[in-house]
């Protein structure tokens, strides 16, 4: 029996978002926010945190800075269940990632300060660890850049030990959407972009020919559709889940939290359509409460929702 059902390696860091913020940033301006939340983020570490909190076995490694915001980022992931004892903390120039999002009503900005985001890299990693697992999962792959190198022999590695992988490249800050995705694709089982990054991961913009183009490349594709809810093909079968509907607070980190829902059914033998519906239930769900673990974290709440929700769709 492997030590972890899920294990990740990918980034830690924490999100600072500010709400209620002017629509114009002009220059020279002191310009207020109405108000704040400063939350664990990095989708590497929102996906292991939900997933740990959903019930699974959790294994991470990552690479943080010697400051206070490491600190407070570990601990966040740590207060889920998830295992950081690979968590590696440097000393030197470079710090801690952090995301600011400012969070308008329809639409955001999001700077990234990458630091040690950027700098996870081969050597860091624990191969055994990781590999002691029934799946693994990465994310952002555009950010890991000390990585995403040897992301392809970290794939063949841990696909030749058993392992099912899943993959989300999350979006590519310089837009070019290279760095060898094609390559890697072979090693994946389940690749989980959104509607833009499925067209810019196939080079087209048409969503219908880049999801033909992707699934000959992997054997589950699945797309999410934000309000439209979530699709996937697998072969030629294809599969579609409408949105929950919620009273929604930010949309920060909805989509690595459906990836969570969705890899903890996938995880049990679940068929497709339970797949798609756990994800958007676990994405609609975070949405409820600012960033993209607080609803996760209250257990009470958590277990309310999902089990009313599950109802539902039995009914």
């Amino acid at each position: 029996m492997p030590r972890f059902d899920v294990t990740v390696a990918g980034e830690l860091n924490l999100d600072l978002i500010l709400y209620g913020v002017p629509e114009e940033l002009p220059r020279e301006r002191e310009l207020l926010a109405e108000r704040m939340m400063l939350t664990l983020g990095g989708s590497s570490s929102i996906v292991a945190h939900n997933l740990a909190a959903l019930g699974n076995r959790v294994g991470f490694q990552s690479r943080i800075g010697d400051d206070r915001f490491g600190q407070i980022a570990l601990e966040q992931l740590q207060q889920s269940g998830v295992d950081v004892s690979r968590v590696r903390r440097v000393t030197g120039a470079t710090k801690t990632g952090l995301t600011v999002i400012l969070q308008r009503q329809a639409w955001r900005n999001i700077v990234t300060y990458a630091g040690t985001i950027a700098e996870l890299c081969w050597e860091d990693l624990d191969l055994d660890y990781l590999a002691d697992s029934r799946h693994f999962h990465l994310c952002s792959y555009y950010l890991q850049r000390a990585l995403r190198p040897r992301v392809g022999e970290l794939f063949q590695r841990l696909k030749s030990s058993g392992l099912t992988l899943s993959l989300d490249t999350n979006d590519d800050p310089d837009d070019e959407w290279q760095g060898g995705l094609y390559d890697i694709l072979r090693y994946v089982d389940v690749f989980l972009p959104n509607e833009r990054e499925a067209r810019k991961a196939a080079g087209t913009e048409d969503l219908e020919l880049a999801i033909r183009k992707l699934a000959e490349l992997v054997p589950v594709v699945v797309v999410k559709l934000g309000r439209d809810g979530a699709m996937a093909q697998r072969g030629t079968e294809r599969f579609i889940s409408p949105a929950q509907i919620v009273d929604a607070v930010d949309p920060v980190g909805a989509g690595d939290s459906f990836d969570a829902g969705f890899i903890h059914q996938y995880l049990r033998g679940a068929d497709m359509p339970a797949c798609l519906a756990s994800g958007n239930m676990a994405g609609a769900f975070s949405t409820t409460r600012s960033g993209g673990t607080d609803a996760f974290r209250d257990e009470e709440y958590r277990e309310k929702f999902f089990r009313e929700r599950s109802a539902t769709l039995r009914s």
